[in-house]
Parts: structure tokens; C-alpha cells; sequence
């Protein structure tokens, strides 16, 4: 079912379908954290991306798979010299605060080195994030008015967390330089 909804969302967005390891939903923190950055390590070294997106070490929300996926992903970087940079997505104290987001992990404000508009493709990512149906019912905004979601939802940011290449570093660029 959640590859399913992960390949909706993708082509909800216009993009490529996912690489997917073979690891189990929901029990990725059961998996050997060697093996899951090695098997990490492998798409990157076949991808060569100039950029790693994750989570960062509490997982955004603390969901042990999103703390095992982050963890994994920077043993990843750290071991792929040619990757320009590691980003995390995160979430302003702000914003936490504005939102009454007790159950997620915010970062000081300071942190926070990119911020990202989504705006101009709001109705593309509604789309995608309805593709994950089973994860709705567990999101209160996904129940909120429209315009409550818009000004949750309608703007990602990332902390930087490790850079190497500043001069490939499309995030620092601006992701359409």
C-alpha cells in the first residue's frame, strides 16, 4: 500500500518513481544501521546526486524510521566524497509555535538555511500528499481548512547540515539557477 502511495505521489509531482530498498515499512530501525547506509551508499554511488535530502537525527518527529533513514543517509554522505551537500528538512520553532506542532521536533530559527515556496505548485503537492492515504488520518492538518494548510504546508525549509562543495551546492543556488 505505501509504495502505491509513494509512486501516486510521484507522479502526482511530475517526477521519476522512487529507488526503493528492500526494507520494510515501518521497521526500518530493526534494520543494521550499516546495512542500511550501505545499501544508501549504493543508490548514491549510482545516482551521484550533487545534494542528500533526509531528516535530521530526531527525524522531524521523532518516528524511529525517519531517525533511521536520517541516520543512515548522512553515514551515506559522509562516505560519498562527491556529494556537494547534506540537507535536512526541518521545522522553524516559529512555526512550531504558530501551529501549535507539539508532537514534532523544531529547530531554532537560525537553523534554518533554506526556505522553499511551494506555492507555485500548491495544487501538484495537495495532490501528492492525498496519494498517502493512510498516513492522512495521523496528520490533524490534512482535516484543516484550506487555507490552514496553505500556510503550513506551502513553504519547506532545510537545515544544512554539511557541505563540501559549496560550488555545487544547488540548494544554495537556488534549486532552478
Amino acid at each position: 500500500m505505501r509504495v502505491r502511495e509513494l509512486r501516486c505521489a510521484c507522479d502526482a509531482l511530475g517526477i521519476a518513481p522512487p529507488y526503493l530498498l528492500d526494507h520494510p515499512d515501518g521497521r526500518l530501525s530493526k534494520v543494521p544501521p550499516e546495512r542500511l547506509a550501505a545499501d544508501i551508499l549504493d543508490t548514491v554511488r549510482q545516482l551521484r546526486p550533487d545534494i542528500l535530502l533526509t531528516f535530521g537525527p530526531d527525524g522531524l518527529s521523532g518516528h524511529p524510521d525517519h531517525i533511521a533513514i536520517g541516520r543512515a543517509a548522512a553515514a551515506a554522505y559522509g562516505r560519498f566524497e562527491d556529494t556537494a551537500a547534506l540537507y535536512t528538512l526541518a521545522l522553524p520553532q516559529s512555526v512550531a509555535n504558530q501551529f501549535g506542532m507539539l508532537q514534532l521536533r523544531p529547530v531554532p530559527d537560525e537553523e534554518i538555511a533554506l526556505t522553499v515556496d511551494v506555492m507555485p505548485v500548491w495544487e501538484a503537492k495537495q495532490t501528492a500528499m492525498r496519494c498517502h492515504a493512510t498516513q492522512i488520518a495521523s496528520t490533524p492538518l490534512m482535516q484543516a481548512p484550506d487555507e490552514a494548510q496553505k500556510a503550513f504546508f506551502g513553504v519547506e525549509y532545510f537545515v544544512r547540515a554539511a557541505v563540501r562543495h559549496p560550488d555545487r551546492d544547488v540548494m544554495e543556488r537556488g534549486l532552478y539557477a
